[in-house]
């Protein structure tokens, strides 16, 4: 009998293989996307320092306020916009997407096109 691979793995080994091709630098940092079923997080991270630059999530007291409830697509167009506000406070104009696995779609698609309407470009 053949058994499946629960979903988490699957997301983690897609994670891992897209890593291989894609690491941020301080010129391009790579914009790191985490989904859970109650949240969503988004960070910008230097992989050459391995510093975290800046963090958005749907905890953040800018969008818990506006969206009580994190897991839908309104709170993760709220974390994009605010994701793409402080990279641009900082001076980050340039990012590398890194979906972490999940498809592009819903959740994830939302907070992209959010953070690209706010000024990032990839």
């Amino acid at each position: 009998m053949i058994k499946k691979e629960p979903r988490n793995q699957v997301r983690l080994r897609r994670h891992r293989r897209v890593r291989k091709h894609i690491s941020g630098t301080a010129e391009r940092p790579r914009l790191s996307v985490f989904r859970s079923a109650s949240h969503i997080y988004a960070q910008v991270i230097d992989d050459k320092t391995h510093q975290t630059l800046i963090a958005a999530s749907s905890l953040d007291a800018e969008v818990k306020g506006a969206h009580p409830n994190g897991g839908n697509v309104e709170a993760a167009k709220a974390v994009g916009k605010l994701a793409a506000e402080r990279a641009i406070e900082k001076g980050i104009k340039e990012v590398v997407f890194d979906r972490g696995g999940f498809l592009y779609h819903g959740r994830v698609k939302a907070l992209a096109e959010a953070a690209r309407e706010a000024g990032l470009e990839f």
